[in-house]
């Protein structure tokens, strides 16, 4: 298991509920146990900020909404990350940007939606990162994607048949150039071996006319 809570009880559990939306719009309960994969909680400690991540990004992905790798806060002694704010991609708003000359750019899609859904963590007195703030709730509808939806297994099948059959593409192009790259090494000791014909003949003639003058 990627977290474990602290201090967890029958007292403590939260309810582990959230919105699976279906093509008609209808919404139905489905739970993150579930569909395995925990949900964050205060207290879950992970043993490095990359474990947080990879445990933040995996819950959002069978939730149902993409991470974004927010601010951090470094230590003042050595510069280092001590804290981590793991966000929706749809946190905050969009600002429009001026250039140098004081003219608003060029505005472009924006995805943010003033989402407050994140994990915060910190690294403790052990070296632990400790989740010390949680934001279930979002701002905008959650869309799980249809892999995770219907069947995971079969999405990751599929993948690997694709990436086989790429796969077995790349061998043929790799057969097919390394054919013709030895028909090119051929051609080119051939032509090699004509052209040293050629200048042995060349040498020969000068030596002979060489020969000759030498004679008069």
């Amino acid at each position: 298991m990627i977290g474990a809570r602290i201090g967890d009880s029958s007292q403590d559990t939260l309810e582990l509920v959230d919105v699976n939306i279906a093509a008609d719009g209808s919404t139905s309960d489905v739970s993150c146990e579930e569909r395995g994969v925990e949900e964050p909680c205060v207290g879950m400690e992970f043993e490095s900020e990359d474990a947080a991540k990879k445990f933040y990004d995996e819950y959002a992905r069978h939730t149902g909404f993409k991470m974004r790798i927010d601010q951090c806060r470094r230590s003042e002694v050595d510069k280092k990350i001590i804290s981590r704010r793991l966000s929706c991609n749809k946190e905050g708003y969009y600002t429009k940007s001026k250039n140098q000359f004081g003219h608003i750019r060029k505005q472009h899609t924006s995805s943010r939606q003033g989402c407050n859904a994140m994990m915060l963590v910190r690294v403790n007195k052990f070296g632990k990162w400790v989740v010390t703030k949680f934001e279930k709730d979002h701002t905008h509808p959650l869309v799980l994607s249809t892999c995770l939806s219907v069947n995971e297994g079969d999405c990751k099948e599929r993948r690997i048949q694709g990436l086989t059959a790429e796969l077995k593409h790349q061998d043929g192009l790799i057969k097919f150039y390394r054919e013709h790259l030895c028909m090119l090494l051929g051609e080119i000791e051939q032509q090699t071996e004509v052209l040293s014909t050629k200048i042995q003949v060349a040498v020969n003639n000068v030596r002979e006319i060489e020969t000759k003058e030498q004679k008069q």
